[in-house]
C-alpha cells in the first residue's frame, strides 16, 4: 500500500490499523531544539479517543468503545527536545472487540471502503476496516500536535467547531463556547438541540451528518505554493483524506456562483502604511497564498455509515457476489463531527506549519 506520506518538509507518515496491535506516526522534518511537551500531545489525543467524555459530558454521539490513546515517543525526542532526527510516535490498542465484525468477513458493509478495498487489493482486513478505519487518525491527531507546536512560535492558532449536525445549525459564533458543550460547538443553545436530535437518531439504530468550520489566525501573507501546491490546495487534500469528510470551500465557499465580482472581490487600503483587506471573501487565500487574513474554511462531514438497522448489500462468495443484508453489530459513532473537530485541526496545523518550513527556502533573507 502506497499513499501514507503527506507532507513536503514536515512530513508525516503514518502506520497501523484499528484492530491491530496499535497504530502511529512518524514526523520527519521538525527542527532541531523544538521543545517537545508530551501533555500536549496526549491533551490532543483525549480530545480525539473513543469513549471519552466531551467537555467533561458523556455524548450520545460517541462509540462506548474505550481507548487510553497513550501516547508513546519512541524516537527523536531528547531531553523534552526535538533531535532533528524522525520523530515516532506509537498509540497501542487495547480494546479491540474483532469477534464484533465476525459477520463481515465476506459482506461488504453499506458506505465503508469495504468493497472498494477488496476490489483493490483481493483482500481486506474486516475487523473495524483496518486502515480505513476513523481510528488512523489518532496518529495524526498526534502529529498535529506536534506541527501545533512549531506554529506557536509564530503565533498562529488554528481552531475548529461544529457549525451544524443533524439538522441543526448554530445561531451565533461564541468561540468561548466550543469546550463548553458536546459538540464541540460554539453555541450552547444549539448544541444542547444537537445532542437531543443525536439521541433520537440512536435510539432509531441511525446515525446524522453535519459540517465543520474552522478557522487559523496569525497566518502571514505568503504562505503557499502558487501552482500545484497552493494553500488552499493542500488543505483540500488534507481535509478530503479525512475519511468521513466529502467536500471543503473557503471563504464564502459556493455562494461566490451568485455574486459579481465587485461583490466578491477583497478590496483593500493603507492603514498605518501597511495593506489591509476590507472584506474576507476569499477565506484567506489568494492564488494559492495566503493573504495575512484569517484563513476560514468548512467541510461537510458524512453520516457514520455504521448503522444498526439492517441494510441491503452483497457477500462474496470466490469471484462470484450475492445479494444479503447485513445488520452491523459492534460499538460506533452516531455523530462524528465533536471527533472530527480535532482532526481537522491536526490536518490543518500540518499543512500550514509544512508551508512554514517551505518559506525558509523560498528566497534569500533580507
Amino acid at each position: 500500500m502506497s499513499g501514507n506520506t503527506f507532507g513536503s518538509i514536515f512530513r508525516i507518515t503514518t502506520f497501523g490499523e484499528s484492530h491491530g496491535a496499535g497504530l502511529g506516526v512518524t514526523i520527519d522534518g521538525v527542527p532541531a531544539g523544538l521543545s517537545i511537551d508530551l501533555k500536549k500531545i496526549q491533551d490532543a489525543l483525549d480530545r480525539r479517543k473513543p469513549g471519552a467524555k466531551i467537555n467533561g459530558l458523556q455524548s450520545a454521539s460517541v462509540t462506548s468503545r474505550s481507548e487510553p490513546d497513550s501516547a508513546e515517543i519512541i524516537s527523536g525526542v531528547f531531553q523534552d527536545k526535538s533531535t532533528g532526527t524522525p520523530i515516532t510516535i506509537l498509540i497501542r490498542n487495547t480494546s479491540q472487540h474483532s469477534s464484533d465484525y465476525g459477520n463481515m468477513v465476506n459482506t461488504f458493509r453499506p458506505g465503508h471502503a469495504d468493497f472498494t478495498y477488496d476490489a483493490k487489493y483481493g483482500f481486506r482486513d474486516y475487523r473495524g476496516g483496518g486502515r480505513s478505519s476513523g481510528r488512523e487518525t489518532a496518529a495524526r491527531v498526534a502529529a498535529g500536535a506536534i506541527a501545533q507546536m512549531i506554529l506557536e512560535q509564530y503565533g498562529i492558532k488554528v481552531t475548529a467547531y461544529t457549525i451544524k449536525a443533524c439538522g441543526v445549525s448554530i445561531k451565533k459564533r461564541d468561540l468561548s463556547q466550543i469546550e463548553q458543550n458536546s459538540l464541540r460547538a460554539p453555541d450552547n443553545e444549539a448544541a444542547s438541540q444537537m445532542e437531543q436530535k443525536i439521541s433520537e437518531l440512536r435510539s432509531k439504530g441511525e446515525s446524522g451528518g453535519g459540517i465543520v468550520e474552522c478557522i487559523a489566525q496569525g497566518v502571514p501573507a505568503g504562505l503557499g505554493e502558487p501552482v500545484f501546491d497552493k494553500l488552499d490546495a493542500e488543505l483540500a487534500k488534507a481535509m478530503l483524506s479525512i475519511g468521513a469528510i466529502k467536500g471543503i470551500e473557503f471563504g464564502e465557499g459556493f455562494a461566490v456562483a451568485d455574486l459579481t465580482g465587485s461583490q466578491n472581490n477583497d478590496s483593500m487600503h493603507a492603514e498605518n502604511a501597511k495593506p489591509c483587506f476590507d472584506t474576507n471573501n476569499s477565506g484567506g487565500i489568494l492564488g494559492g497564498i495566503s493573504t495575512g487574513e484569517q484563513i476560514i474554511f468548512r467541510v461537510p462531514v458524512k453520516p457514520v455509515p455504521s448503522i444498526f438497522n439492517p441494510q441491503n448489500t452483497v457477500c462474496k462468495n470466490g469471484e462470484s457476489y450475492e445479494s444479503t443484508t447485513l445488520q452491523i453489530k459492534g460499538r460506533h459513532d452516531v455523530c462524528l463531527c465533536p471527533r472530527i473537530v480535532p482532526v481537522v485541526e491536526a490536518m490543518t496545523s500540518i499543512v500550514l506549519a509544512d508551508m512554514l518550513l517551505r518559506n525558509k527556502t523560498s528566497r534569500i533573507s533580507q
